[in-house]
């Protein structure tokens, strides 16, 4: 990996550096997804403001605006980054326009905050990193895992040695296709190569390698197969592979996004030499801790907006208070392992 090595940033000074100062933020593209995972967020986060908001469809952002009791709307997104009112932006639009406006917002002097996966591949990731170090502009991606209960739970029990020494992890993420996959003409985005980078790999998958960067730093070596088993669109629906971290932990995978529903699994296995995490990464269930006392369930209660705890360490992070842990740099390594995992099935993508 030709990781791009972003610096300390040395000509941002945080923006909440005055006294009582507020983050004053806008969206670029309120989609579903930030009706409740994470627009709320903004606005109900201490220090923070959501005062902008944009989509394409006029229409769709004035009604955004007024549900959310936003005070501006765009339907032009430059007109949202140029707005002297708005100090950071958070990009949630699909994948393929992140390098585009996250570089826009950089070079407007403006931190910026973007959905995951960061960009469409790896390649557009390291544009953005390269545009951050040049412009010294804060760059956060939005793997809100790494600031969940549960995960951060976990990560405390692997560090305090609840399983011994971590040894291998395997990830099993099998799910049926989705009603819309069914027909073309209701297809999301997501299964689209051109607009997302992949599949529902690249969308849920890309949560998984970023816990696990959090976990056991950096994989350093991948290798993956790819392919479409069942047809119903362009991107690959079925991925196995194996990996190895920098730390000496190896993995090993399966995802399928076209299995029957019987046999549908969501689990992260962690084993080391003196006991077992079982982990769910996207059904919210007990994580299972298994060692030679039994086995202990733990359950956790997630914010009401999924992503409040990361974005109020993005906040944090803007006032100089403290650090935020999901950012540029982490998302990238994460966008790399994707790209090398699915590579078989892109032969001429660029990752």
């Amino acid at each position: 990996m030709n990781e791009f090595n972003a610096g300390n940033k040395p000509n941002f000074s945080p923006l909440g550096e005055s006294e009582g100062a507020v983050i004053r933020w806008g969206i670029i593209g309120v989609g579903n997804v930030t009706e409740m995972k994470s627009g709320p967020a903004f606005y109900k986060t201490e220090n923070s403001e959501l005062v902008a908001v944009m989509r394409r469809n006029a229409e769709k952002a004035a009604d955004y605006a007024k549900r959310h009791n936003v005070s501006k709307w765009y339907s032009n997104a430059s007109e949202l980054i140029n707005d002297p009112e708005v100090d950071a932006v958070y990009v949630a639009t699909p994948p393929d326009s992140h390098v585009r406006f996250a570089i826009e917002v950089m070079r407007a002097g403006k931190p910026v905050y973007v959905e995951k996966p960061m960009a469409k591949n790896y390649a557009e990731c390291l544009e953005m990193l390269k545009v951050s170090e040049e412009t010294g502009m804060p760059l956060f991606v939005a793997y809100y895992r790494r600031a969940l209960p549960a995960f951060l739970k976990v990560k405390e029990m692997i560090e305090t040695g609840a399983i011994g020494k971590p040894l291998v992890v395997n990830i099993k993420l099998h799910k049926p296709p989705r009603t819309p996959d069914l027909k073309k003409e209701e297809q999301s985005w997501h299964v689209h190569p051109d607009i997302s980078g992949g599949g529902y790999f690249f969308d849920l998958a890309s949560h998984q390698f970023d816990y696990l960067d959090f976990l056991f730093g950096p994989i350093t070596e991948v290798s993956g197969v790819a392919t479409n088993m069942a047809g119903l669109y362009p991107a690959e629906d079925t991925v196995v592979g194996t990996w190895k971290h920098e730390s000496g932990v190896i993995g090993s995978g399966s995802w399928s996004f076209v299995a029957d529903k019987s046999t549908e699994t969501d689990e992260i296995v962690i084993t080391g030499d003196k006991g077992e995490i079982v982990l769910p990464c996207f059904t919210h269930e007990n994580v299972k801790f298994t060692s030679y006392e039994g086995v202990i369930e733990m359950g956790f209660e997630n914010p009401e907006h999924i992503q409040q705890n990361l974005v109020r360490q993005v906040v944090d992070d803007l006032r100089g208070e403290g650090k935020c842990v999901s950012t540029g740099a982490s998302a990238a390594r994460t966008s790399w392992v994707l790209g090398e995992m699915v590579k078989s099935y892109y032969p001429k993508k660029t990752t």
